[in-house]
């Protein structure tokens, strides 16, 4: 998520919040005592927004956040009134937050990789290359090796160390591309690879994406990725 759009969303958190440093009406969705009450779709559409927005928030750098500032924030840009801090300013702040959160996301996000990799490398099967690529052989094929010029077709399904999916392809949908048109660990791998290998990779963040965050965040800065990987043939050239 850019930073730019997270600082407009952030404004509108405040939905989720309920605006508890103000006074809200019930008929608006409010209650005497300052919780939310969901009395219409509207209500219920608003709550859903800042749940959504709440979460985006979160996974973009917000640990802590104080609820009745950023309430406060809305209701007095809402009303029309003078910010205590101009629009100028007020972005200011907001990438120096994010800016320091991402140094400190980057940073943590490779130790996490490294230690990942200090540990993976002596379990059952896993090799090592020179480049400190990772892989494991699930199924050792007998076909011939691409290089790297050749246009290839893949299964593939791409984890977190976490588990999390961030992209895979689907049965009878294989992904086809040239070699050296991806990521650096995949370029390697696929050069070791005989048509009919299925393998698994553990790619180091500078064999990857490194501190570029892809799909659409869900992978970080600086992110170990694991790949499953069938080499289904070499693309003939016509």
């Amino acid at each position: 998520m850019k930073f730019k759009s997270v600082f407009t969303i952030g404004i509108v958190v405040a939905v989720l919040f309920g605006l508890n440093s103000c006074d809200q009406p019930a008929s608006s969705g409010g209650s005497s005592n300052g919780e939310v009450v969901l009395n219409n779709g509207l209500d219920s559409v608003s709550y859903a927004i800042g749940i959504d927005i709440g979460q985006n928030l979160k996974k973009s750098g917000f640990d802590d956040i104080n609820q009745y500032a950023i309430g406060q924030g809305f209701a007095d840009a809402f009303s029309g009134v003078d910010p205590k801090i101009d629009p100028e300013t007020a972005n200011a702040y907001v990438m120096e937050y994010f800016n320091k959160a991402r140094k400190k996301l980057t940073k943590e996000n490779l130790e996490e990789a490294e230690e990942y990799l200090a540990e993976n490398k002596d379990k059952k099967g896993v090799q090592t290359t020179e480049s400190g690529l990772q892989y494991k052989i699930i199924e050792e094929g007998d076909g011939p090796v691409p290089s790297a010029d050749d246009m290839v077709k893949v299964y593939y399904r791409g984890t977190l160390p976490d588990g999390t999916v961030f992209d895979s392809t689907r049965q009878d949908n294989p992904a086809q591309f040239r070699v050296n048109g991806v990521i650096k660990g995949w370029t390697e791998a696929l050069q070791l690879m005989p048509v009919g290998s299925k393998w698994e990779l553990y790619i180091h963040p500078d064999l990857a994406y490194g501190e570029n965050p892809r799909q659409g965040g869900v992978i970080e800065p600086n992110n170990l990725l694991i790949f499953d990987i069938e080499l289904l043939e070499i693309v003939k050239k016509k």
